[in-house]
């Protein structure tokens, strides 16, 4: 999910370009204590060589989230000395800037307080520490491109630190230091500090660790269950970008849900370990499409304001197409789990009526605007994740159908690991991916007309209905009315940075707002369990007229409302043709295992 570190490497070096010369030595040094996890304060020590009379620091605006979430304001009591420890003066330029008067080497310390859940968050509680990095430390605008390096300290005597970076010195009970190329490099690494539960095996020729804060349940089958998907991913597209690998899991009803990709790890939270599978499938796609074949409109990142893309309904949309395809293909879903969920994509589409009028694309440039609750409602957005997902189906299905099953939608993603992240280039959004697909047609199928134009134009630029039965039958499929009655709650709900969520978007006349529930309300629980990350695939596993209740907290009250769940409209299946063609089963069959003719 993140757009926060995939392409450093191109950032470093237009940095690298611009900065003044340095001395070769230069290096930024933090120092982050957790001596304290009872007040949730990190205190960070940053020492800065080389300073030349004004030295500029910032704070992110954001991280991970396509979200402005102003770190600054969590940060305390900045102060700077010289190397004899004089006080230098500090001047605060604007939310997330200061100055500081000095020369020669300068250290910065500051507090920074952070106890929020989540893969994007960071927490200090006497049960663990949890760091994204770049909401924890400063930078300096015009030197990210130099060394960094990162000590712990102060770690209590039966924590052990879990992190991928390189470690700069040993070890020993009660700091560990590492060192990254660069602070974007640093940043893109988060770090779990505890009493962990650390797993160990290889997959895709590399190694693979796993550290889970929380209730690993079955290591034999989550082992087994990674070792599945890193397998499948890495063998398909061509070998693992990356020397080892890191799952950070925190598993428990107080980590909510959800996932963020990093360069050469990823952190997960889920209510029990069977949440870890598909967002772990997920995630680790995300190796290739986003952190390195990236769109150029996220490069280089700039940590102080919003940054603009029309590309998240491949960048996310389609690498949710590749989970689902991960999990049929390495049997951890069977084929009627893959066509429900393919179904459930459609039904969710539909009952959106934004969709006659946000585009993908204009989709993926509103990201910025999800943690407001009337942007979520369905007649104001659709998801770039939902969207995208279909039209990455679609893709793979025209590009089969357009060169007779020789060359599919995996073709398209190598080509653009190789022309792209292989090389250190960035994508133009939509242009070079329609590029990418007409030359996988046109390679495998030279006399086929290669032109997708058309495609781009109405369904991803633009907000014409998607010819979807049309698109299935070509594979075998059809698109049946008439599907099993789906749940809702008659609500939606926003869960924030830190985990917490709001009622919103509540429908007028839902037996919702007859129970008494309101827009703002803050969701403690339904059914006495966690709110599930996802409404939509908590729903699949209820009934229209269902009884639930709702705890909430309104005005310092806690209260409980029960009411039945309502019915959705129209729903879909996707079934399988009873007599399909030849073409139509090879490409069926394909899809389903992840092969063209061309690959048997």
């Amino acid at each position: 999910m993140s757009p926060t570190g995939g392409g450093w490497r191109f950032g470093i070096l237009m940095l690298v370009l611009l900065a003044p010369a340095r001395p070769a030595s230069a290096r930024i040094d933090y120092s982050i204590s957790i001596a304290h996890p009872d007040r949730h304060l990190f205190a960070v020590t940053m020492r800065v060589p080389d300073v030349r009379e004004r030295l500029t620091l910032q704070m992110p605006a954001w991280n991970a989230l396509y979200q402005i979430r102003d770190f600054s304001s969590h940060l305390l009591e900045l102060a700077a000395r010289d190397e004899a420890g004089n006080a230098l003066g500090v001047l605060k330029l604007d939310k997330q800037t200061w100055e500081v008067a000095g020369n020669g080497l300068v250290a910065v310390s500051y507090s920074v307080y952070w106890d929020e859940a989540g893969p994007f968050a960071s927490q200090l509680n006497p049960d663990h520490a949890f760091l994204n990095l770049a909401m924890v430390l400063l930078y300096i605008p015009s030197r990210r491109s130099e060394e960094s390096r990162v000590g712990f300290e102060d770690v209590p005597g039966n924590w052990r630190v879990g992190v991928e970076l390189e470690a700069s010195e040993p070890a020993d009970a009660r700091r560990a230091v590492y060192t990254a190329p660069s602070y974007d490099a640093l940043v893109d690494a988060p770090v779990e500090i505890g009493q962990f539960q650390e797993l160990h095996f290889e997959a895709g020729g590399k190694p693979i660790r796993v550290v889970v804060h929380g209730d690993a349940g079955d290591a034999a089958r989550l082992t087994d269950t990674l070792k599945r998907i890193v397998d499948y991913e890495t063998s398909f597209m061509g070998g693992a970008p990356f020397r080892e690998y890191l799952f950070v899991f925190h598993v428990g009803a107080s980590f909510g849900g959800g996932g963020m990709e990093h360069a050469n790890s990823t952190a997960i939270a889920g209510d029990t370990p069977s949440q870890l599978t598909g967002v772990s499938a997920h995630e680790f796609f995300h190796l290739w499409n986003v952190k390195r074949i990236r769109p150029r409109s996220l490069e280089p990142v700039d940590y102080t304001k919003e940054m603009y893309t029309r590309a998240l309904w491949f960048a996310e949309g389609v690498t949710n197409s590749y989970e689902a395809y991960t999990l049929v293909r390495t049997g951890l879903w069977t084929s009627q789990q893959f066509y429900a969920n393919w179904a459930g994509q459609w039904n969710e589409l539909e009952s959106r009526p934004a969709r006659r009028w946000q585009s993908a694309e204009q989709s993926s440039l509103d990201a910025w605007l999800e943690k407001y609750s009337l942007y979520n409602r369905p007649e104001q957005s659709i998801s770039y994740y939902n969207k995208g997902e279909l039209l990455g189906f679609a893709l793979d299905i025209l590009i089969r159908d357009a060169t007779d099953n020789r060359s599919s939608l995996d073709d398209m993603l190598r080509l653009l690991n190789d022309e792209y992240a292989r090389r250190g280039r960035f994508y133009n959004e939509s242009e070079d991916l329609r590029a990418a697909a007409e030359t996988v047609i046109a390679r495998s199928a030279p006399g086929v007309k290669a032109d997708l134009r058309e495609f781009f134009n109405r369904y991803v630029s633009g907000t014409d209905e998607m010819p979807y039965e049309e698109w299935l039958e070509r594979a075998g499929w059809q698109l049946k009315p008439g599907g099993p009655r789906r749940a809702k709650l008659g609500f939606t709900f926003r869960r924030d940075a830190g985990d917490a969520q709001t009622l919103e978007g509540l429908e007028p006349g839902s037996s919702a707002e007859h129970a008494g529930l309101q827009d703002g309300d803050a969701l403690l629980a339904i059914n006495g369990e966690a709110v599930p990350r996802s409404s939509e695939r908590w729903l699949r596993d209820h009934q229209p007229d269902e009884r639930v209740t709702v705890k909430v907290r309104r005005h310092g009250e806690v209260k409980d409302y029960t009411f039945a769940l309502d019915q959705t409209g129209s729903s879909y299946l996707i079934v399988e043709m009873p007599n399909p063609s030849e073409k139509q089963r090879r490409i069926r069959e394909g899809i389903l295992h992840g092969t063209t003719d061309a690959s048997r």
